[in-house]
């Protein structure tokens, strides 16, 4: 948004952080080489970096967005209109998607959740790039492509607000599956199996919550599953790669140096699943791999012992 010369606000929780960022004017510690352009404010405090302003994207982690968004409650008046680009799911107590928090928390608003395959590096370069913005107001999309729409970014519009988030959430676990199986060498057949049945769970959890076909087929879907799949850029990936080794999961988060979200998102996923009372056998083998109670081996071979069935 800034490179086409949109004033942005950013705030930044980190006050070492906020220090780095207005010194430096770049983001050394998770996207370094690339100047911030001058139309970017950087501040430590959010009451000053929303005052004034209409539209709000949330970018934060998502075990960090409840919070964010609780903090945000009294800074912004009735006509404000909330966007985000995190992928998560609320919470395993209450299995609440991040825009039912949003309504729930901060009433019935103009929201839209922005998602799909992009790699910050990617999209920092300029490499072509297509996302998704689902919506529930029409104006509020459309301002929104007009504003992301820039030289390589192409930017779709959607209103399936449950779809786009499923999506871009639960990829992340089949995502460590993935590269689970990389790690144990089980070839390119066991990982296209492996994407290919966790999107017809990540399609069956979204039917049976509303979500429509189209969208788990499309870029916040499949496209995004493939992505962070198949490419070691992918946080989510390496955490597969790094169990297969063997390494345990808190030395693993550590040596990625970033949040990994699908160790957050698979127990919500299964949360989700036993609500609307959904098989999804790839997310739970995870689930039990990364709480300790199985061994890698084992949770694939009760994968690959399951009853024959249709597809």
């Amino acid at each position: 948004m800034a490179k086409n010369q949109q004033n942005i606000n950013l705030w930044e929780f980190d006050p070492d952080q906020v220090v780095a960022l207005q010194r430096d004017r770049t983001n050394q510690r998770y996207l370094p080489g690339f100047a911030l352009p001058d139309t970017i404010k950087i501040f430590g405090e959010m009451e000053q970096a929303v005052e004034g302003m209409q539209d709000i994207l949330l970018v934060v982690p998502s075990y960090a967005f409840h919070q964010t968004v609780l903090t945000l409650k009294p800074l912004i008046g009735a006509d404000t209109r909330i966007a985000w680009a995190t992928k998560g799911i609320v919470d395993t107590n209450s299995c609440k998607l991040l825009h039912e928090l949003v309504i729930e928390q901060l009433g019935e608003r103009p929201i839209a959740v922005l998602s799909g395959p992009s790699f910050a590096k990617e999209v920092a370069h300029g490499l072509p790039t297509a996302i998704v913005a689902a919506s529930n107001d029409k104006s509020f999309t459309q301002d929104l492509v007009e504003r992301f729409n820039y030289q390589a970014l192409r930017v779709y519009m959607s209103d399936d607000i449950i779809g786009v988030q499923l999506g871009g959430a639960i990829k992340n676990v089949i995502a460590i599956a993935a590269g689970a199986s990389d790690g144990l060498n089980f070839g390119a057949n066991a990982k296209s199996a492996l994407i290919t049945r966790g999107l017809a769970e990540i399609i069956r959890l979204g039917l049976a919550m509303g979500a429509k076909q189209r969208t788990l087929i499309g870029l916040s879907g499949i496209g995004d599953l493939v992505l962070t799949c198949t490419d070691n850029q992918s946080r989510n990936r390496r955490l597969g790669l790094a169990i297969a080794a063997g390494k345990d999961i808190k030395s693993a988060v550590a040596e990625i140096g970033q949040v990994v979200e699908g160790i957050n998102t698979v127990q919500q996923a299964i949360c989700l699943a036993n609500k609307y009372q959904v098989e999804m056998p790839i997310c739970q083998q995870v689930a039990r791999v990364l709480d300790g109670k199985i061994q890698l081996k084992d949770a694939v071979s009760e994968l690959l012992s399951r009853s024959p069935k249709f597809e």
